[in-house]
């Protein structure tokens, strides 16, 4: 038996693969789960597609792109010396962490395996996977900065070290190549590692040993997929003892001098109250986001529903007060955190992609915990806004923040606020994230219970799984998120018995109507909450065509979102428009310009020619020019501040932004009113 694993009922240990799925995310207790995901492999996106193009340039440009970096940027260099043996007088290349970002392209690979990977991702594989084995310490324990740097400090930073958070992404990295049959060897390397956490961190009060989180959630998530995939009860264990001991005032979150961190308050850490009390989305993003994913992993497979509804008591807060038009989360620089109730300044947007990531990954968790619609909505639309817009359309460049306005004058590479994406970061953590997210994102979009199957996101493809009664091939075809018809067409059905095929109907849409035909006929469909249902005995040959009305929406922000007041923004189907500066006339400065409202703005196949290929409808809208000829920093009311004469608007897709020359553009444009004033 592998080290950290147990027997399944049935006496039998469980093997990498075993349990409810294959995908990233699998649970297997029936005490809250409302849905159950299907398998990785019955989900296969369609080339020439919105989703099927973007997994194929993950896969070819954006993976390998990431290899070439952790080899690079020195952080393969980092287990390297360690495993060797070697001094701690060679300084660790990277930040103090960076074992991390080799563990999420290990977990892409592993889940790209499914489509096969070329002989350089295989080769990367093989031998930093061999590598981990060797600098693996004989106790289990792992961390190249620690054992590299300053072998005496293992466990003693716990605000900052990372240890936790890094030993979260093995196991990750670990259970995807379980799940996938990609190997084995990465599963020993993280049963060891498991081994020696259950023997250093407490699992109850008195027993001796460690007490104590890690300053960066993620290792809770972890902990239960390792669960999932091994039958690790004492896993599960320990993440629930994670989970409670967050916040607890007698846990202490201690640090030393050595890794750099400064002096955040402990809400910056999720440490300041225990996660059943909380009401407040508060501190680093991401920390809130991933710890916010493991919580609901716990209480699924505990069925610990007081602990259900904790999370969705953040998830009211953060989603009605503190998420951007775009779906991201993240108002501040200075802590890349979550600030207070409509704290949404545009310009400063931090909105880092692994916070958007992080908010796809709770929200499916959420999803499958409960089977609500919105949980579904709120993943479409970051992904198709944040998460989209984070990397290039050649895959190869990355936002880490993602503003809603990049001002005419900002020209920077910095960073913390570049004006264009960059190739790679110090902290590393978006792009690999991303080559994880987008190899296995067919896992995301479909899931199935007793009463058959559930489409939450539209995608051309194919669909092969268990239904009630038998099996069934579904074929999908759409051209969203650019278009609003879906057409599902039954290709194969052995099932004999009637099942149900849901089909979500976004919260944008609901009143609007969607119009549903069977077989090419008008059909009224039941609605239970946000899903429309159809239920029959499928046959082959059956076909489903349901279509979203896709109108141009005008958008104002609530009263108290003072950064954008008398600003309005536009959205079609899932996707958030912007205003590029490359589109205005020559002299126009982004800021310079109101939207009019009397001319509402209008689809258009005419894109802008550098977005040929890449985005398919732009909009089109009028405006009108502040006089740029004022000085005055401030002015009576009374003045004129419009100069002669309308603008001719383009506006593009937020994620499309940035892929041109000029880099200037905003989400929030100032209002013209009906009578020319602003």
């Amino acid at each position: 038996m592998e080290p950290g694993t147990e027997q399944a009922p049935n006496g039998v240990p469980r093997t990498p693969g075993q349990g409810a799925g294959t995908g990233p995310v699998c649970p297997t207790s029936a005490a809250l789960a409302r849905l159950w995901p299907i398998g990785l492999r019955d989900v296969v996106l369609a080339e020439g597609s919105a989703l099927g193009d973007w997994q194929q340039r993950n896969s070819a440009k954006t993976l390998t792109h990431c290899i070439d970096k952790v080899v690079t940027s020195g952080a393969v260099r980092n287990l390297e010396r360690v495993a060797e043996g070697g001094s701690s007088q060679t300084p660790h290349e990277g930040m103090h962490f960076s074992d991390s970002d080799i563990y999420k392209v290990l977990e892409a690979a592993a889940w790209d395996s499914v489509r096969g990977v070329s002989t350089q991702v295989a080769d990367f594989v093989e031998g930093t996977t061999s590598l981990l084995a060797r600098a693996q310490r004989d106790d289990g324990y792992l961390h190249s900065w620690v054992q590299g740097q300053h072998p005496d400090l293992a466990w003693r930073d716990l605000r900052w070290g990372h240890e936790l958070y890094c030993a979260g992404h093995l196991l990750q990295a670990a259970v995807a190549e379980g799940r996938t049959g990609s190997g084995h060897r990465l599963a020993t390397v993280a049963g060891r590692l498991v081994e020696h956490l259950l023997k250093t961190f407490s699992l109850e009060d008195g027993d001796g040993r460690l007490v104590g989180v890690c300053g960066h959630p993620l290792i809770e998530t972890a902990l239960v997929e390792f669960y999932r995939m091994t039958g690790s009860k004492a896993a599960l264990k320990l993440a629930q003892r994670q989970v409670d001991l967050r916040g607890r005032p007698d846990v202490e979150l201690p640090t030393t001098d050595l890794t750099g961190g400064r002096p955040f308050p402990l809400s910056y850490f999720l440490h300041h109250m225990p996660v059943r009390k909380r009401s407040l989305a508060t501190g680093h993003a991401v920390r809130e986001l991933y710890l916010q994913a493991g919580i609901v992993d716990v209480a699924t497979e505990t069925g610990d529903e007081e602990l259900l509804s904790a999370s969705e008591t953040i998830w009211e807060d953060l989603f009605s007060t503190k998420t951007y038009l775009t779906g991201a989360h993240g108002s501040r620089h200075r802590d890349e955190s979550i600030g207070d109730a409509y704290e949404l300044p545009s310009d400063r947007a931090y909105a880092e992609t692994c916070a958007a990531i992080a908010s796809f990954q709770w929200n499916w968790r959420l999803l499958l915990a409960t089977g609500r619609a919105r949980y579904a909505d709120a993943m479409e639309h970051v992904f198709w806004n944040t998460i989209a817009g984070s990397v290039s359309r050649e895959g190869t460049e990355f936002f880490y923040s993602n503003t809603l306005h990049l001002r005419t004058d900002h020209d920077s590479a910095d960073e913390d606020s570049p004006s264009h994406r960059l190739e790679w970061y110090e902290c590393a953590c978006c792009p690999p994230n991303l080559a994880r997210l987008m190899a296995s994102i067919q896992a995301y979009l479909v899931t199935r219970d007793a009463s058959g199957l559930q489409l939450h996101m539209p995608f051309s493809g194919t669909v092969s799984t268990e239904v009630p009664g038998g099996t069934v091939e579904l074929v999908l075809r759409t051209g969203h998120p650019w278009e609003g018809a879906t057409e599902i067409e039954v290709t194969r059905c052995s099932a004999t018995e009637d099942w149900t095929l849901s089909l979500r109907v976004p919260e944008r849409t609901r009143k609007h109507g969607m119009e549903l035909s069977l077989n090419g006929r008008p059909f009224q469909a039941s609605l239970d909450g946000s899903y429309m249902k159809v239920t029959r005995r499928w046959q082959p040959g059956d076909s489903v065509r349901v279509s979203e009305p896709m109108p141009v929406r005008v958008l104002q922000p609530h009263w108290r979102l003072d950064a954008v007041r008398d600003c309005l923004a536009v959205q079609r189907g899932p996707l958030v428009y912007c205003l590029e500066a490359e589109d205005l006339d020559d002299g126009v400065a982004i800021e310079d310009v109101a939207l009019d409202q009397s001319r509402p703005p209008e689809p258009s196949s005419d894109v802008p020619v550098e977005l040929e290929g890449y985005v398919q409808v732009a909009l089109m809208a009028r405006g009108k020019c502040f006089d740029n000829h004022s000085r005055q920093l401030y002015e009576d009311e009374s003045a004129n501040r419009f100069g002669a004469g309308a603008q001719a608007l383009t506006l593009v897709p937020y994620f499309a932004r940035g892929n041109r020359a000029r880099a200037a553009m905003r989400v929030w444009v100032p209002a013209l009113r009906q009578d020319g004033s602003q």
